[in-house]
């Protein structure tokens, strides 16, 4: 049954069970092993402001969004309504504003492997991410602008192109211990960051 479980284990969990903690531990002096900094989630956002006609959703948008978003993560996306109205960029209070998925345990990790290994490579003129997008508590945002860097998506049916929004929700964590963390995962930070 054991070995079984093991199979299963996604390859960046394993690494990040046998490699990736024991640097950041020996690296910030954490002798506690339930003090070590832990994945907690993925979150992918698209925004859909754009796609707003009048006041309804252009449905062909719609659509594709999902059916990305579902490719992609394997996952069903949720609609999020806005919450506030801002006359600035036509939006009302109730709209359907954007599409989000929240992805933890393995899904987490295979979608994070899929993302450093295949997605990230495909960017266009990919210079390495800003080692400062954190936001003070060890989370790690940044956005793509094209859905095509996923294998997953066929660019060839595709209406319109959408980015998204990522961000690493990350417990127990400072900047500079998450940093690390995903430093030894294979997240590829600008030069300097990973030595």
């Amino acid at each position: 049954m054991a070995q079984a479980q093991a199979a299963k284990m996604p390859r960046l969990k394993e690494r990040y069970r046998a490699h990736a903690t024991a640097k950041v531990r020996e690296k910030f002096g954490i002798a506690n092993p339930m003090a070590v900094p832990r994945m907690d989630k993925i979150v992918l956002s698209v925004g859909l402001g754009k796609q707003l006609e009048g006041t309804k959703l252009n449905p062909v948008a719609k659509e594709q969004v999902l059916s990305d978003l579902a490719v992609i993560t394997g996952q069903k996306p949720v609609m999020v309504r806005a919450k506030k109205s801002v006359s600035n960029f036509k939006v009302r209070a109730g709209y359907e504003a954007a599409a989000t998925v929240t992805l933890r345990g393995n899904q987490m990790w295979e979608f994070m492997d899929r993302l450093v290994s295949l997605g990230i490579p495909r960017i266009k003129d990919f210079r390495g991410l800003n080692p400062k997008s954190f936001d003070g508590r060890g989370n790690y945002s940044f956005g793509i602008t094209e859905q095509g860097i996923f294998p997953e998506v066929n660019m060839a049916e595709a209406k319109f192109t959408h980015g998204m929004h990522i961000t690493f929700v990350i417990r127990n964590s400072t900047d500079e211990k998450s940093r690390c963390l995903l430093a030894e995962l294979g997240m590829p930070f600008t030069e300097g960051v990973n030595k």
